[in-house]
């Protein structure tokens, strides 16, 4: 098999499965959706097309082959139906019958080998998916923006430039319209594609992260791509993007394999605000005791008033006058050093091994020792202890 086939069917098979885990992904979010449901009929069939592709090219099999241009010639009535879901109403009946019977002629004309007896059909299909894809874009864009909610209005632009951004790579595995290209791209474009709905699918901090995470691992992949191919001294340019366009395809789907994962474990093993959520502790005893059955609260310590005389309460209490969380990772915490208050606070922390310390109650002091272990502190275990001693502090006390 020479270089360019191999580079195609890498790049196909990973985007196939970069494909996959984001169909997992949406039927993990909303399982029975009805947009979910076009969304994973319309994916299905790029999947079916680079999976049965990249196999077909691989093993050399040709029913293969025509199978994968039957799907190709489907997916522009899949692109429709997601956009009928968008717009929540109908494309117009002669749009919707030519798409229908464009894509089952285009499909019968692959399985029975029409496409092997030359360019013909490839610039057919080109334009039918063009044709498509610019009724689609006409469909979204000419919509009433009143007739759907901000996140749909949203929601819509997004389809819109993620659809603008993937034909370039959609056109480069037309061979006949760009013979020069050293590999197909169409893979490599899936991939994208669903980093980037599943990135612009959270808050505007989330949105922010996941990009700079996805520019990095592209910036890497190019990076480890084109190294790679400085090995052979003899490599030219079209090696180093054959390279290029694998390793970023790779890298690519096992940042999706990887995240999918991650959220499956997460999902697994709540964490301690969903146990909280949970509970149906109503008093601040019985929130503490359900805290304690929680790796993150397990070795906590509980101290009262009265258990902090030798700390000199009312000094304390000065002290931690405005303070809901102390770090003791933030020492002095914007105190003088020879403070009283801040020696005892040090005094405090280091005899419990503790590195934080929730204030549950000021008066009296109602303090909650916690010690987070150096893996497990990040922004979101910080989030999560300043909730918990939120939701400690107004809960309340357990009467007699």
């Amino acid at each position: 098999m020479n270089p360019a086939l191999v580079a195609d069917s890498i790049v196909d098979l990973c985007g196939a499965l970069g494909l996959g885990v984001a169909m997992l992904t949406l039927c993990r979010r909303d399982p029975h959706g009805a947009l979910t449901t076009r969304f994973l009929a319309a994916l299905g069939l790029v999947a079916a097309v680079l999976l049965l592709r990249g196999l077909g090219w691989w093993t050399g099999s040709v029913p293969l082959e025509r199978l994968a241009l039957a799907c190709a010639a489907m997916f522009p009535l899949g692109a429709l139906i997601v956009t009928e879901g968008m717009l929540r109403r109908h494309a117009p009946r002669r749009a919707k019958l030519a798409v229908l019977g464009g894509s089952g002629l285009l499909a019968l004309a692959a399985l029975f080998g029409l496409a092997e007896q030359g360019d013909t059909y490839d610039l057919a299909l080109a334009g039918f998916q063009l044709a498509t894809f610019a009724l689609c874009g006409l469909l979204l864009f000419s919509r009433d923006p009143a007739s759907l909610t901000a996140a749909e209005n949203a929601g819509v632009w997004r389809l819109g430039l993620c659809a603008f951004l993937v034909l370039p790579f959609m056109l480069s595995d037309f061979r006949s319209l760009v013979p020069q290209m050293p590999v197909r791209l169409g893979g490599l474009g899936a991939l994208l594609l669903v980093h980037v709905v599943l990135v612009t699918g959270g808050g505007a901090q989330t949105r922010r992260q996941g990009f700079w995470l996805m520019g990095l691992r592209i910036a890497a992949a190019l990076a480890l791509g084109w190294g790679a191919a400085q090995l052979d001294p003899d490599a030219g340019f079209a090696r180093g993007v054959r390279m290029c366009a694998v390793a970023l395809a790779g890298v690519l789907a096992i940042g999706l394999m990887a995240d999918a994962l991650g959220a499956a474990f997460d999902a697994r093993s709540p964490g301690v605000l969903a146990s909280l959520a949970h509970s149906e502790a109503g008093s601040r005893e019985a929130l503490i005791a359900k805290l304690s059955a929680h790796p993150l609260f397990q070795g906590a310590k509980r101290l009262r008033e009265a258990e902090l005389g030798d700390y000199d309460p009312l000094i304390l209490r000065e002290a931690l006058r405005d303070v809901a969380v102390l770090r003791a990772a933030d020492r002095p915490w914007q105190r003088p050093l020879e403070d009283g208050g801040t020696e005892r606070l040090q005094a405090l922390l280091a005899a419990n091994s503790a590195s934080h310390l929730l204030v549950v109650a000021h008066e009296p002091l109602d303090l909650l020792l916690v010690t987070v272990p150096l893996v497990s502190a990040d922004p979101a275990t910080e989030t999560a202890l300043a909730l918990v001693r939120r939701l400690l502090a107004s809960a309340p006390m357990e009467t007699a």
